[in-house]
């Protein structure tokens, strides 16, 4: 065994998990391991993460927030045991029915599931903030220039520091101009390989919540954005449409002003994935992110041709290259 599996094993003993199965479920862009438990007696399970510190993971975050979920009624896992200091969580298994999963087999569940996902984000913006760090323009602008220093240069072997210096300076007057005013708690990875369909249950606690450890506070509209323009699944725009007009009544928001905002961050959030993925191939030897690469691409150039972003959208078109097969391979390791 390996130490960080005895620790793990040093956790589970304090538990009715003692003397479970491992077998391990599919992980993320982290460093985090994941693996679901069995009791063999009960078939009842768990899941363990591993999320080592020294890889710069901290458990904290995740308890901290999924504490606050499930205190204003989100469908958040319990935390069963933790040891924050070796960066082990057990939690409560919510299954295996992502709304990517589900929909691959019941597509006729696309609407229920979206409108679900959109009601949990309306119940959220309504709650008591949680006190946490806020995604500002700055701190978004300098994610976004990752297209710039990671996504053009893996490609081009440089990139354009003048257009990149224009490019920030635009965008932080931009994001401060369209993105003001109301923050609320955002998950910034609300996606369909982040939400798990649970139909037995009533109302939002038909969406157990996953991967929220990274939350900030932020406009309303990013979350909402994230959900709807999702790269690894192609989300109709009919239901996009209908999602945003559904939060917009729900919520009471101006439509004008949130349908701008979602517009420049699903511009600011295509722009960090570009260089987040390019960076996952580069630096650390994951290419199949690579494969993902046109879809960001496809609502990015989308995101582009709102008014709003006329400042930076040619900039951006002449200074990162398209992601052609042969763009991309250049980002494959070698």
């Amino acid at each position: 065994m390996t130490n960080r599996a005895v620790l793990a094993e040093a956790l589970i003993a304090q538990t009715p998990w003692v003397g479970s199965t491992h077998a391990p479920l599919a992980g993320d862009a982290s460093n985090r391991r994941y693996e679901r438990l069995t009791d063999p007696e009960t078939g009842r399970t768990a899941v363990l993460m591993d999320a080592p510190p020294e890889k710069g993971e901290d458990v904290k975050a995740f308890v901290r927030v999924a504490e606050y979920l499930r205190s204003i009624g989100l469908n958040a896992p319990e935390i069963y045991a933790e040891d924050a200091h070796y960066g082990f969580l057990l939690l409560e298994d919510l299954g295996d029915d992502l709304f990517a999963r589900v929909l691959q087999t019941e597509p006729k569940l696309e609407r229920t599931l979206y409108e679900a996902a959109t009601d949990v984000l309306v119940h959220l913006h309504e709650a008591p903030v949680l006190s946490l760090d806020s995604y500002d323009p700055s701190l978004m602008t300098e994610y976004s220039s990752l297209a710039f220093t990671k996504y053009a240069q893996g490609i081009l072997g440089k990139h354009d520091g003048d257009a990149r210096s224009r490019f920030e300076h635009r965008f932080a007057d931009i994001l401060h101009q369209e993105t003001s005013g109301t923050r609320v708690v955002v998950l910034r990875d609300y996606h369909a390989e982040n939400l798990i369909w649970l139909p037995n249950r009533d109302g939002i606690q038909r969406v157990g919540l996953l991967d929220f450890q990274s939350a900030m506070l932020c406009h309303p509209a990013y979350d909402l954005m994230s959900l709807l323009q999702d790269v690894r699944r192609t989300v109709p725009a009919g239901i996009e449409m209908r999602m945003i007009d559904r939060y917009i009544a729900a919520s009471g928001v101006d439509g004008h002003d949130f349908r701008t905002a979602y517009s420049v961050l699903g511009a600011q959030r295509n722009l960090r994935i570009l260089g987040g993925f390019a960076r996952l191939a580069t630096d650390y030897g994951k290419p199949q992110y690579i494969d993902l690469i046109p879809a960001v691409w496809a609502h990015l150039m989308r995101d582009l041709e709102h008014p709003a972003l006329i400042a930076i959208a040619d900039l951006v078109r002449s200074a990162l290259p398209e992601p052609t097969p042969e763009n991309l391979d250049r980002l494959r390791p070698q």
